[in-house]
């Protein structure tokens, strides 16, 4: 199976920096997004500290083993170099005051013949567009998601919760961070979507598949959600990922969690 990739960043209406980034490694079959939070500028050095670190190192590994690689190396890969990045944003943040606080959120995909390693931190999140239903991958590390799964909120008064921003976790707020990780089967023609909340706060998910559904040119629909996003008020950063499967696949379960 191949993959075709596309992302793109844009500041939104309301914010003149850009703290969301976005890095791809086509042939490492890898991607990454990460949103980024501090100070002034404290916010865009620790997203982009993260998407270059993973993409350097987890790229690299990726590329000279993952052929020979079962899905529990990979796995143990993403854990170790999302570890090393946490570290290196948390020693930044404590020895320079300018970048006192700042952290970022994270989803990162490794797409492997007919199946995609989804790991995520905060909130940011993975989606995948199969035969024209849209499906969340990723479950929010938020204090909204907590109080929606607590049963104090429902989904739909969480879209007007004054506590959407708060995250739960976070890269580079303390020395060590656990990344979330699941196995999804991929068909061919899936759409695997990455995205900051700038996305996913300001349009529903039935316009991201509306979109989806719109154009099977993955630039047009980065370019359509973005557009839809910004036309809703762009009040934060938004960034989005795509990623296309196209060849022979195989059947299999949805999804199951990695175990320790």
């Amino acid at each position: 199976m191949s993959f075709e990739f596309f992302s793109l960043t844009d500041p939104g209406r309301a914010r003149d920096n850009n703290e969301d980034s976005v890095a791809v490694d086509e042939q490492a079959g890898l991607a990454v997004l990460a949103d980024g939070m501090g100070g002034y500028n404290a916010g865009e050095i620790a997203s982009g500290m993260a998407t270059a670190f993973i993409k350097s190192e987890l790229g690299r590994w990726l590329t000279e083993a993952a052929g020979n690689a079962s899905d529990t190396d990979v796995r143990r890969a993403m854990d170790i170099c999302v570890e090393n990045a946490n570290r290196a944003i948390f020693n930044a943040a404590n020895s320079n005051p300018q970048y006192s606080g700042m952290g970022t959120t994270l989803v990162l995909a490794v797409c492997r013949e007919s199946r995609l390693l989804m790991g995520h931190i905060g909130d940011s999140r993975g989606y995948r567009f199969r035969n024209g239903r849209l499906t969340q991958i990723t479950k929010d590390h938020s204090l909204l998601q907590e109080q929606i799964d607590a049963g104090l909120i429902t989904p739909e008064q969480a879209a007007y919760s004054s506590n959407k921003n708060l995250v739960t976790r976070a890269v580079g707020v303390e020395d060590s961070v656990l990344l979330e990780t699941h196995l999804h089967d991929l068909l061919s023609g899936d759409t695997i979507l990455l995205c900051s909340d700038g996305l996913s706060d300001m349009i529903s998910d039935d316009q991201i598949a509306a979109v989806l559904q719109g154009t099977n040119d993955l630039r047009e629909a980065g370019a359509g959600l973005v557009a839809a996003a910004n036309a809703a008020g762009g009040r934060d950063n938004i960034a989005v990922v795509l990623v296309r499967a196209q060849g022979t696949a195989t059947t299999g379960r949805s999804w199951w969690p990695f175990r320790r």
